[in-house]
C-alpha cells in the first residue's frame, strides 16, 4: 500500500544557472562542507524523470507564467528508470517558498494515471492519490511533458540544507515509454548550460552560503516544467 510523507514543511528554494566549469569549482567547495546524499550511486549521481501533469485549460502552466501565488504543479517521478519507487508528487508554491507533499504509489497506478485510466478513489490510498485521481475526473489533469536531468546532490544536516547540481536537462512527450531507458529528448538549455538548486528551512549556514557564491551567478526564477512546455521534439510550442 502507498505510504504518505508526514508533515510537510515549507522551505525556501534558491536557483541559479551555471555552466559545467562553475559546477566543477562549486563541487571542489561543496566537498569540504557537505556530504553527498547517501542515496546516490558510485558516480554521485542519479537520473530523475518525471512526468508533469495538468488541466485541459493548461492551469499551472498558465499560473507558473503569471507569478500566481499561491500555485500548484502535479508530477510522478522516478530515479534511474526504475519502478522500485515512484512518488507522487504536489509542490505548492506560496510567497516564494516550497512545500512538497508525496507519497508513493504502484506502477499500475501511475500507468493509469498517464493513460487517464482512472483508477479507483478508496478509503486505502493516500489522501493525495486519491486528491490527483479526483482531479482527473474533474478538471481533466493529464499528462504534459517528461522532464529528465541528472542530479548530484549534497547535504547537510545543519538547516537541512540540501545543494544539488542538475545537468542535462531534457523534455519529451513520450508518455508511453515513461519506464524505458531510452527515451527521445530534447535539451531545453544552451549547451553547457546546467541549473544550481539550494534548498533549506530556516536558514542558510553562512559557510555553504559562501561556497556557492560565483562572481557571475544570479539567482533565477527557473521552472523546470514551464521550460520544457515551452520546448518539445518539434521546437517552440506556443
Amino acid at each position: 500500500m502507498a505510504k504518505e510523507s508526514e508533515g510537510p514543511k515549507f522551505r525556501h528554494e534558491l536557483k541559479y544557472l551555471c555552466s559545467m566549469a562553475e559546477l566543477k569549482m562549486l563541487e571542489t567547495r561543496l566537498q569540504d562542507v557537505m556530504k553527498p546524499d547517501p542515496h546516490t550511486g558510485s558516480d554521485g549521481c542519479y537520473l530523475i524523470r518525471s512526468v508533469y501533469f495538468d488541466d485541459l485549460y493548461d492551469r499551472c502552466l498558465n499560473e507558473n507564467e503569471s507569478g500566481v501565488s499561491p500555485r500548484e504543479k502535479w508530477r510522478v517521478r522516478i530515479y534511474n528508470c526504475s519502478d522500485r519507487r515512484i512518488s507522487l508528487e504536489c509542490k505548492r508554491k506560496e510567497y516564494g517558498m516550497i512545500q512538497k507533499k508525496s507519497c508513493l504509489i504502484t506502477r499500475e497506478e501511475t500507468e493509469q494515471m498517464i493513460n487517464m485510466g482512472f483508477a479507483p478513489i478508496t478509503g486505502e490510498n493516500p489522501a493525495l492519490l486519491n486528491k490527483m485521481l479526483l482531479l482527473q475526473r474533474t478538471q481533466l489533469m493529464q499528462p504534459k511533458v517528461i522532464v529528465q536531468y541528472l542530479r548530484r546532490p549534497f547535504v547537510c544536516d545543519e538547516g537541512n540544507v540540501r545543494v544539488t547540481f542538475d545537468m542535462n536537462i531534457t523534455s519529451s512527450p513520450a508518455f508511453d515509454r515513461f519506464f524505458m531507458e531510452d527515451i527521445p529528448e530534447r535539451p531545453v538549455l544552451p549547451k553547457g548550460q546546467h541549473l544550481l538548486e539550494v534548498k533549506f528551512d530556516e536558514y542558510l549556514p553562512d559557510y555553504i552560503y559562501h561556497a556557492i557564491q560565483m562572481t557571475n551567478m544570479r539567482l533565477e526564477t527557473f521552472s523546470k516544467y514551464y521550460l520544457c512546455r515551452q520546448y518539445n521534439l518539434g521546437g517552440i510550442v506556443l
